[in-house]
């Protein structure tokens, strides 16, 4: 880590916990205002430490499957374990006006008041999973602030969503009981990157049903190719009442379990390595829009390339190489 962490006034409280720097820094990081980019940026890598073992849980689920409520039963379990928790839900924004409910705090009302829990809604911004554009750093200021486990709640389920496991080292998929199918309506690009298919609900009436769902899901997964090194017993299926709180111990164990292996067969180094690359990459990306939009001449020519395609008279591939082209001859 930097010597000097002090450039910034968010570093140093934020280094020490306090959850007023952790919300405003995230804020921060949110922004996309170019002079916030640049100081989200310094601030970033001066609270930055390779060493953090953080355990990163990405959880998705269908709506109406209770994702809230097993959130709050499964983070007082962990707080009250001594952990301290941070869940950075991602609530759908309006394609229309970008705004969003974020309602996740309302949902979570015990939770929300743990000292050892800090819940972050923020919205989706239209980003493809359900991601906000800026949870990958979000996830290291609440590493930075201290948290040893981060939640990363996303919104619905589809083929998109496996950018997630991106981002976080377990993935875990929750569903309810339901016919035989509900197991065709879930994309099997969900299913592969899953680790943990919780079927949630498992109490009174639904019991049975619970536990024949996720005899058929653990089914699918056993055709699921596994990946180079991972553990034997997984990807697995498992019964959870958030409601009695049966089974979330034993989900919690098997998190655990999967986790401990991963680092101690070099998967779970190799894993982080692949993920970091992967956001350079994707910050790149951004970058090159973000310049391409920000320089008048240059979102001159798109708009009038893209005109062009849109009128048929150019196809999109040809266009893109003219604007890339241009890109690269700079003025």
């Amino acid at each position: 880590m930097p010597d000097d962490t002090a450039f910034d006034p968010l570093t140093e409280p934020l280094l020490s916990g306090d959850r007023r720097a952790l919300a405003r820094a995230i804020t921060l990081v949110e922004s996309t205002r170019p002079e916030d980019r640049a100081r989200a940026a310094a601030l970033l890598q001066s609270v930055a430490d390779p060493g953090r073992r953080t355990l990163r849980i990405g959880l998705s689920g269908t709506p109406g499957v209770g994702k809230s409520t097993f959130i709050e039963a499964f983070g007082t379990m962990l707080t009250g374990a001594g952990h301290r928790l941070a869940v950075l839900a991602v609530d759908p924004s309006s394609t229309r006006s970008g705004g969003s409910i974020l309602g996740d705090k309302t949902r979570m009302d015990r939770l929300a008041r743990d000292p050892n829990a800090f819940i972050r809604p923020s919205p989706s911004q239209t980003e493809l999973g359900g991601v906000a554009r800026r949870t990958r750093e979000a996830i290291a200021l609440v590493e930075a602030a201290g948290h040893d486990i981060v939640l990363v709640e996303t919104v619905g389920v589809g083929q998109s969503e496996t950018l997630v496991s991106r981002m976080t080292d377990l993935f875990v998929l929750l569903l309810a009981p339901a016919g035989g199918d509900e197991l065709q309506g879930v994309k099997r690009g969900i299913m592969e990157a899953a680790d943990i298919v919780l079927v949630n609900k498992a109490d009174g009436d639904l019991a049975t049903q619970a536990r024949r769902t996720c005899a058929d899901y653990a089914g699918a997964l056993r055709l699921m190719r596994k990946r180079p090194g991972d553990a034997p017993d997984f990807p697995c299926a498992m019964t959870v009442s958030a409601v009695t709180g049966m089974g979330i111990d034993a989900a919690w164990n098997a998190m655990q379990a999967l986790a401990r292996h991963r680092r101690e067969s070099g998967l779970w180094d190799r894993t982080r390595a692949d993920q970091n690359r992967h956001w350079f990459e994707e910050a790149v990306r951004q970058g090159l829009m973000a310049r391409l939009t920000a320089d008048p001449a240059l979102a001159a020519r798109m708009d009038d390339l893209g005109a062009r395609v849109a009128r048929a008279e150019l196809p999109a591939t040809a266009a893109a190489m003219v604007l890339l082209d241009d890109l690269a001859s700079g003025p």
